[in-house]
């Protein structure tokens, strides 16, 4: 089977490719969010993501991943008791998905041949314990967001019709990405998404031609093109394993709190949320840097994914919100 594009062979979009690994350290950050131009790169480091992370270790035959014999639902009858490993769970949301398809439902066949009710489970089954990919997410359906953002704020998936009453758990990592020109995404959930990252497209000539150059090579031999590449994805994912371990033993000083507080009130955001990404997140970065403690740079640099989609409208500054975040960051670190 072909691989994916090799992360580490994606050009340029640094930003991009360090909030997706910073969401792999510490999945309590909760999320990335990539906009921008077309033909960006950003599938390919979302699909690219799933030959980077660690694999896994699950109940075979249980189809929401369970880890151990303890934690498989009830209703699972497939169930062995036995582990494997497998790849991290990455998986799509098409747009134009019936609820069904996402929550599960009755298994029709098996209710028409045995007369037996039993749960066909969904995406956010599969999704568990992994990632959940929703391109063109500002496309999304009203109704499949409202049942998103309530698997996301429970981390369980109720289904009751049909005679049936399942749950089932379903934490996941949402990943979205889409263009602005062709809508805007729903406040409830933009918040949902831990981080945000704008992507646009190269603008110097090197860097467009070594795009080019890569992708071709990628086309006429994909296997040979990612086993080019295959050591330093490896040295990535034992990065990001280290800094998993390291991630309790990162130290958080006062004056660190006090200043994602400072950033958060000088930019006006809504709630808490804000100061507790800009923490997780600095940590996690801290962690993958080697570093024993968060220190001021970690916060200024992850300080724009972290806040950028929380800023309120404010119709005389026409700025980026990147830039509003940086124009802040300067005034309150100096």
């Amino acid at each position: 089977m072909t691989k994916a594009f090799p992360f580490s062979a994606i050009v340029g979009q640094d930003t991009m490719k360090l909030a997706l690994i910073l969401t792999a350290i510490d999945p309590k950050i909760g999320g990335v969010l990539v906009f921008g131009d077309r033909g960006t790169g950003k599938s390919t480091a979302v699909r690219a993501l799933a030959d980077l992370l660690p694999p896994i270790s699950a109940i075979i035959g249980c189809p929401v991943n369970s880890p151990d014999i303890k934690s498989v639902p009830a209703w699972v009858e497939t169930a062995k008791g036995r582990k494997h490993t497998i790849p991290t769970p990455v998986v799509d949301l098409p747009l134009g998905i019936s609820a069904d398809r996402v929550t599960g439902a009755l298994d029709i066949e098996r209710a028409l041949v045995d007369g037996v009710k039993t749960f066909q489970p969904g995406l956010l089954a599969r999704a568990n314990r992994g990632y959940l990919y929703i391109d063109e997410v500002n496309l999304l359906e009203d109704h499949i967001v409202d049942l998103l953002l309530d698997v996301a704020q429970s981390g369980e998936n109720v289904v009751e019709r049909e005679g049936l009453s399942i749950r089932h758990p379903s934490r996941f990592i949402l990943i979205g990405s889409g263009n602005p020109e062709e809508g805007e995404l729903r406040p409830q959930l933009l918040d949902r998404f831990g981080l945000s990252v704008e992507v646009r497209t190269p603008q110097t000539i090197l860097d467009r031609i070594d795009v080019i150059k890569r992708r071709d090579a990628f086309d006429r031999d994909p296997d040979g093109f990612f086993g080019q590449w295959d050591a330093e994805n490896t040295r990535i994912c034992a990065d990001v394993l280290a800094a998993r371990k390291r991630m309790d033993s990162i130290k958080t000083s006062d004056a660190i709190l006090e200043i994602c507080a400072e950033i958060c009130v000088a930019l006006g955001s809504d709630g808490l949320r804000g100061e507790l990404t800009l923490l997780k997140t600095a940590r996690a970065l801290a962690a993958y840097d080697g570093d024993a403690a968060v220190t001021i740079q970690h916060v200024k640099r992850i300080a724009p994914m972290a806040l950028s989609h929380r800023l309120r409208r404010d119709p005389l500054d026409d700025a980026g919100s990147v830039v509003r975040v940086e124009r802040t960051l300067d005034a309150v670190m100096g």
